[in-house]
């Protein structure tokens, strides 16, 4: 091999260790991770249209920063960070307004008094699905959006990255929400 070759292979290597750890493309981290995000926004919004929407606007976002990410590494905690955030925001968006109306539906729907079981079985459902939502709207950050991130099934290396925690802490945050998400759903009313 000449002294010339030699060089340049040399010279190409860095180059090649670059590559593999660059980000991802816009197409690329699109496909991996649009199921993610949108999990992890209808995890916080409930409502499948509202999680579409703070999805579209991560990408968007995404978009706008690709090129401040480092690598592929960085690329799934932003976005669910953003998410995250994103949905935190609609919620607040959306006000007293869209609980109001939502509460007018339930009782206009189960007001009468020959409704069938199945309206019940669909009213008491949604009367636990309320408390516990109202149970972890009750404890406290970072324990909240730990236990909504382990749920979406994230690793605890993954949960700490998305939220800048020190993995280390993580378990524990899980372990003491799940805890007070417990007590607080006993309270409000919850049966188990």
């Amino acid at each position: 091999m000449s002294e010339r070759a030699a060089e340049a292979l040399i010279n190409s290597v860095p180059e090649t260790v670059q590559a593999a750890q660059a980000a991802p493309s816009f197409d690329e981290a699109f496909t991996l991770h649009h199921r993610a995000v949108f999990r992890a926004a209808y995890a916080l919004v409930r409502d499948a249209g509202l999680a579409e929407d703070v999805t579209q606007e991560v990408f968007l976002k995404l978009y706008q920063h690709l090129g401040s990410l480092k690598n592929e590494e960085h690329v799934r905690p932003w976005l669910l960070r953003v998410a995250s955030n994103t949905a935190l925001n609609a919620i607040r968006g959306r006000g007293r307004t869209g609980a109001r109306e939502e509460e007018f539906a339930v009782a206009a729907t189960v007001g009468g008094g020959s409704e069938p079981v199945g309206i019940e079985a669909d009213y008491e459902r949604r009367t636990e699905i309320e408390e516990a939502r109202r149970a972890l709207a009750q404890v406290k950050e970072p324990m909240r959006s730990c236990l909504l991130l382990k749920q979406q099934g994230l690793s605890y290396r993954e949960i700490a990255q998305t939220l800048n925690l020190n993995e280390a802490n993580v378990g524990s945050l899980i372990a003491r929400g799940r805890k007070e998400f417990t007590r607080v759903y006993g309270k409000i009313g919850g049966r188990r």
